[in-house]
């Protein structure tokens, strides 16, 4: 599951970057820089308010359901990752 959480984060960062490139492009090198400051907040945000414009609807639905594809598989397998009977104890 591990593997499959990597992957889904590489398509993400993918789309992000494919973002990043066109809000270099359309607003500027200052909104470029804000999205990658942001570690991407500000890009996600701006290709939402500019997605019909650009053309990109379907990247940033593909990005956004690969966010959340994400948190789920890091939350629920992320637990699993926790190892049980391991409590730390004060004892000498």
């Amino acid at each position: 599951m591990a593997i499959l959480a990597m992957l889904v984060g590489l398509a993400s960062f993918i789309c992000f970057i494919m973002v990043l490139i066109k809000q270099f492009q359309n607003a500027g090198v200052v909104h470029g820089i804000i999205g990658i400051i942001t570690c991407g907040i500000w890009t996600f945000i701006w290709g939402w308010m500019n997605a019909n414009n650009l053309n990109i609807r379907n990247l940033m639905l593909a990005w956004t359901v690969l966010i959340l594809i994400g948190l789920i598989l890091n939350f629920a397998f992320g637990v699993a990752m926790i190892p049980y009977g391991s409590v730390p104890t004060n004892t000498p």
